[in-house]
């Protein structure tokens, strides 16, 4: 690196990122990374070819004797990607944009007489800017530091991606609760567990980070052909391997395995991933002491059988294991304010154990009757079954906190009042089987696609609900309110029975048909000079939902959507677009449950309608390039079903009772601050509220006002080999709730807001890059780093929710925080052979 290009780095590390060094003492950074182009070619006999010649001018490479290639280019930089051989067609693909440390991956069919381009896309960059959609290097998602690290980590890095809990891989998305979300793996839907009320409970994601090739995301405004939900889609695939390899991982918070085989003839080849995890390091770091194990364990396998050149098979499938067994021992949290500083000091006695145990499996067989088109034939199934046993006595007080500098009791809690105790009970058992079967097609004549889509469901849910909860103060059973029995202790003896304070008991058999359907026309074509497309969609949905021993109930509903984008002719290179849509979300068994854990058949679909415009700019600063992706969005909702949150867990009113809108602007600016590493900043601004009956607005629970996300990739300039992984959030808190039975418009304090930042440094000890002799101890691995994270760099305490106390002598509720992870250490090593 010239001296020249040193200054350029400096200027750059300390201009763009000086928001950066206010968080973290600043570095002297600056190395340069690939994207990777590989694969396999092959001959209309589906063998490969040897010897085939790739460019990338001014990069190039030779197909080996088993057809397999792999070639480094300069990410971020137009590429026109060439194969040639004597005796066949030659293949050209134009426009070629890779992000940073991009794996793209191209398996392209020579013929002598044709080109089959069916089922390969070709502008992997453009093509999704273009339709509205982020993508993600997957070396990001398997490289960024995080307590819950993985897809969904660097989606919450994204402007209009809010959570406040890093140890939840679920997100809100402009407004919307993680209900919302449509996740994809393969094409193929994917559900979560549907019993989860605590992060710490959650467990591992079903998406692993080690297996996947491509990360597709879309915040709002997306099309047709994505199914009934309200806010976001997140499309994953999973990686098909070109040649043997074996990978681990491990870390204090568990261990991962993959495995990566493909036969002689490439015919077969399958992916395959362990993990095993335990978040006892984070969930000892909390203000409860406690005695806790949460281990969670998975494995997952993909394998493609190519049957034939016009046929083959995909087949996945998943099982996992949650386990959570927690007995609590003591809690000391202070709040209020440096005057009046307050503490509430609980002991427990008591256990829960929590268990979730899911299986999903698909089969998808994809058909290439003609180049120009694809038929696939999708049949999944996902089984659950769920637990909460629990039975947990919380014995608290209220006190004051020491506060003078000088004492031997400071930051202790004096003068304790207000004693009271809370028996927690739980038996919650939950078994639901979700059966699909769908066939989808696409039809491409030029620059027009034809898509279609037909998909039947089938969702069987038998639930349990027994909670109860006692509350005594002062050795007094409070009833609940409202109570028509009076109580006037301890003036007067009452005799009456000892009920719960709170109560839910309920058995629902529910079943569920659904049919939905969609088509879609896509084009891209010219106006004068400049490039335009557009997308035409429209999806209808039918559901039929049975109750036993209740009231059945059926509905109908259609949702057109469109999309159109135009790039100018200008010498800046800017693309413009708009997305408007209806979006319509039939409920699913959570949302037909009410807070009483009553099924309601009656509730109808949600219904919002989105606008989005957006515009992305390309431009180069100190020639690196760089992007502005800007949106506006505005959402209306209405026939909205309300709900309340609790950690992770949502109840609904199971009654559409309530209108709603959002709207917000979303901007991030992506780029190589460091020569050759990705890094974005992001900033969102949203606004959300909901009117219930007509009683007037008031926030959602989701109405997280300003967000700022920041992932930064850095290097050492003398040892370049020693890598760093940044990533910060802040977001402004959301309203904190409202205790059970009290009216949500008198309770609209927030949280506090949501800071934090993680940390990585890895020294990279052998990767693609590496070239050494046989010999050599290093020459086995084709990866090899170790590296250490700091989780909550700062050790900023956040909280997730209000435990609400009452105050025996003002009998006023007290809104006490949750408060998340402190700082913590983590050592970990990534290898692959």
């Amino acid at each position: 690196m010239n001296k020249l290009s040193l200054e350029n780095s400096a200027q750059i590390t300390n201009r763009g990122l000086l928001i950066l060094l206010v968080f973290f003492c600043s570095l002297p950074l600056s190395l340069a990374q690939n994207a990777v182009i590989t694969g396999i070619v092959l001959d209309e006999a589906q063998q490969p070819i040897a010897g085939v010649n790739i460019t990338a001018i001014p990069y190039g490479t030779v197909t080996n004797s088993d057809g397999s290639y792999l070639l480094e280019v300069i990410a971020d930089k137009n590429l026109q990607l060439t194969f040639t051989h004597i005796g066949f067609k030659t293949i050209t693909v134009n426009n070629l944009v890779l992000n940073t440390n991009e794996t793209f991956e191209f398996n392209p069919v020579l013929r002598a007489d044709a080109i089959q381009m069916a089922n390969v896309e070709v502008s992997p960059t453009g093509d999704r800017i273009t339709k509205g959609i982020t993508s993600i290097a997957p070396e990001l998602v398997r490289k960024i530091p995080a307590a819950n690290a993985g897809v969904e980590n660097i989606l919450k890095l994204l402007p209009g991606v809010y959570f406040n809990n890093e140890l939840s891989t679920q997100y809100n998305v402009r407004g919307g609760n993680f209900d919302e979300n449509l996740i994809y793996i393969n094409g193929i839907e994917v559900y979560r567990p549907f019993l989860i009320r605590s992060a710490q409970q959650e467990g591992l994601s079903i998406i692993n980070p080690q297996m996947v090739s491509k990360v597709d995301f879309s915040a709002g405004g997306f099309q047709a052909k994505h199914g009934d939900r309200l806010s976001s889609v997140l499309e994953i695939t999973y990686k098909r391997p070109t040649q043997f390899s074996v990978a681990a991982n491990a870390s204090f918070l568990g261990f991962g395995s993959t495995l990566e085989t493909i036969s002689k003839n490439k015919n077969v080849s399958s992916i395959t991933g362990v993990r095993y995890r335990d978040n006892s390091l984070f969930v000892n770091s909390q203000q409860t002491q406690t005695t806790v194990r949460p281990r969670f364990l998975d494995a997952q396998s993909q394998f493609i059988f190519k049957v034939s050149p016009t046929l083959s098979f995909n087949v996945l499938g998943h099982v996992a294991l949650n386990n959570y067994t927690n007995t609590p021992i003591a809690r000391q949290t202070n709040f209020g304010t440096i005057n009046e500083p307050k503490a509430l000091i609980v002991y427990y006695d008591g256990k829960e154990k929590t268990q979730y145990q899911t299986e999903f499996g698909a089969l998808k067989a994809s058909i290439l009757p003609k180049d120009n088109v694809k038929l696939d034939v999708i049949a999944s199934a996902y089984h659950t079954n769920e637990s909460e046993l629990s039975d947990v006595i919380a014995a608290y007080q209220i006190g004051e906190v020491a506060n003078n500098l000088g004492t031997t009791d400071f930051g202790q809690a004096v003068n304790a009042r207000s004693i009271g105790a809370q028996l927690s009970r739980a038996r919650n058992e939950l078994d639901a089987l979700i059966l699909n079967l769908e066939h989808k097609g696409i039809i491409k004549n030029d620059s027009q696609q034809f898509r279609w889509g037909v998909k039947f469901s089938l969702e069987d849910f038998r639930d349990q609900l027994q909670e109860a909860t006692f509350l005594d103060s002062a050795g007094f059973s409070l009833r609940p309110p409202n109570t028509a029995i009076p109580n006037n202790q301890p003036e007067e003896p009452f005799t009456g029975a000892i009920i719960p304070f709170e109560q839910v008991a309920a058995l629902n058999y529910v079943k569920t048909d659904r049919l939905s359907a969609y088509l879609q026309w896509e084009n891209r074509t010219q106006w004068g000079n400049h490039d335009i497309y557009y997308n035409l969609g429209i999806r209808g949905h039918y559901w039929n939902s049975r109750v036993e021993n209740g009231n059945n109930n059926s509905h109908l509903f259609f949702s057109p959507r469109a999309q159109f984008s135009i790039k100018p002719n200008w010498e800046q290179d800017a693309l413009f677009r708009i997305a408007v849509g209806s979006y319509k979300q039939p409920p699913f068994y959570r949302e037909m449950r009410n807070f009483r854990g009553i099924v309601q058949p009656s509730v109808q679909e949600q219904r919002s309608t989105h606008l989005v415009i957006g515009n992305e700019y390309s431009f180069q600063w100190f020639s690196r390039p760089f992007t502005l992706i800007s949106e506006a969005y505005y959402k209306h909702l209405n026939n909205v079903n309300p709900y309340t949150i609790e950690d992770v867990r949502i109840r609904y009113a199971a009654a559409n009772i309530a209108k709603a809108y959002a709207y917000g602007v979303d901007l991030r600016l992506n780029g190589t601050f460091v020569p050759g590493a990705d890094s974005w900043v992001s900033v969102g601004y949203l606004k959300t509220e909901e009117n219930w009956n007509n009683r007037g607005y008031i926030a959602r629970p989701t109405d997280q006002r300003l967000k700022f996300g920041v992932l930064f990739q850095d290097y050492m300039p003398t040892i370049p080999n020693i890598k760093l992984y940044l990533n910060l959030i802040y977001n402004t808190g959301v309203p904190g709730g409202s205790p059970n039975y009290e009216n949500p418009y008198e309770f609209q304090r927030r949280l506090r807001d949501y800071r934090r930042v993680d940390l990585g440094i890895s020294y990279i000890f052998a990767d693609g890059n590496s070239n050494r002799p046989k010999d050599h101890w290093l020459a086995v691995f084709k990866e090899l780093d170790v590296g250490f994270e700091i989780f909550n760099l700062f050790n900023n305490q956040n909280s997730i929710t209000n435990t609400w106390v009452r105050d025996v002598e003002s009998q006023n509720q007290i809104a006490v925080p949750n408060f998340l992870t402190s700082r913590l250490f983590n050592l970990k090593m990534n290898m692959r052979f």
